[in-house]
């Protein structure tokens, strides 16, 4: 077997290896299914928080970003300088709050939900760099990220209004 640390190994026998962690005694598994990678992360994003706070930082997971064959799976992890009040700062929020009306959005609709009919997404940024195609949405069983037209996700979100309000 090869040794590289931080990595993880996969034996004839399978065993799992990781880095300089010793071995797991536990069978590796035959595929990654949702519930199993969702516990992964959120263990995960708790031992990054902890790292993150002997640090006096703050860790904030990005979501489960894509699952391949449900062999391999990515999450992310932002780490923050925490501010006075404790809270942080949002660079995705910020942005799209500054730039959403430009786009015939509402600063708000950051982090509103909308269904395409068959799928529900969740607005997750924007990028002016992509004029044809600048929100940024993300899957919610998934957390796969998609890109919207500005005129398709207002109404979207125009409809999703619309299904909430009490009717007369």
């Amino acid at each position: 077997m090869i040794y590289i640390e931080n990595t993880i190994f996969i034996t004839a026998k399978s065993e799992i290896y990781l880095g300089n962690m010793g071995l797991c005694l536990l069978p590796a598994p035959r595929n990654l299914p949702l519930g199993l990678c969702k516990a992964i992360e959120a263990e995960m994003l708790r031992a990054c928080a902890d790292v993150a706070a002997r640090h006096c930082l703050v860790a904030q997971g990005l979501s489960m970003q894509a699952m391949d064959l449900r062999w391999n799976f990515e999450f992310g992890v932002r780490v923050f300088i925490p501010l006075p009040d404790g809270s942080t700062l949002d660079p995705d929020r910020i942005l799209f709050e500054a730039l959403a009306e430009k786009f015939g959005l509402s600063p708000d609709d950051f982090g509103r939900e909308f269904s395409t009919g068959r799928e529900r997404f969740r607005v997750a940024g924007i990028d002016p760099r992509r004029p044809k195609y600048p929100i940024s949405a993300t899957r919610i069983p998934d957390g796969n990220g998609y890109k919207f037209t500005a005129e398709n996700v207002a109404l979207l979100l125009m409809a999703a209004m619309k299904e909430v309000s009490p009717k007369a």
